[in-house]
């Protein structure tokens, strides 16, 4: 039987030219070459949207560390994505804050407009939605997180709306 650290993906066939120099100089910057693990993933990602099984061997090759240790760093992060996400991927908090300030609507407010559930996608690929432990806006609350911007004081009406505005800037670049 093979383990996953006896697959080997040659990196200078499978990742590209900008990859491959992101990662280096990543790497060139740490201490060591594996504790460039967690950068080298969001270069990948940040290229492919998610970081395949190919791409963490790839990773590994390069800077020569063990898939298995990287594949801990990956998984232990929830901003890494081990599988195919949608093109917005939208974190809601599941704090207790959150939940105190009716998360639970938001929630079904997005689960209904976009019909699917935690973890899923949805059909057209634009939309993935996670839950996420904390989003730091305790003070904020109900709150959740679509790339780098932070949604707060959500209603159900609002989250709907913000992804209705999404979808609609989406659409008008077609």
């Amino acid at each position: 039987m093979e383990t996953i650290d006896t697959i080997t993906i040659d990196y200078q066939h499978y990742l590209t030219a900008n990859e491959i120099a992101a990662i280096e100089h990543e790497a060139s910057i740490m201490e060591t070459r594996e504790a460039a693990g967690i950068e080298a993933l969001k270069v990948v990602q940040a290229h492919r949207g998610w970081v395949s099984d190919d791409s963490l061997y790839a990773i590994s090759d390069l800077l020569a560390m063990p898939v298995a240790q990287l594949e801990g760093v990956a998984t232990f992060y929830n901003l890494i994505y081990r599988q195919a996400v949608g093109e917005y991927v939208i974190h809601l908090c599941d704090s207790i804050a959150c939940h105190l300030m009716a998360t639970e609507d938001v929630l079904t407010a997005i689960k209904q407009h976009l019909q699917i559930d935690y973890g899923q996608t949805t059909t057209d690929g634009k939309f993935t939605l996670l839950s996420n432990a904390c989003l730091g806006g305790c003070d904020k609350a109900p709150v959740m997180m679509i790339g780098a911007e932070h949604y707060e004081h959500l209603t159900p009406e609002s989250a709907v709306e913000i992804l209705q505005r999404l979808a609609a800037k989406e659409h008008s670049h077609e």
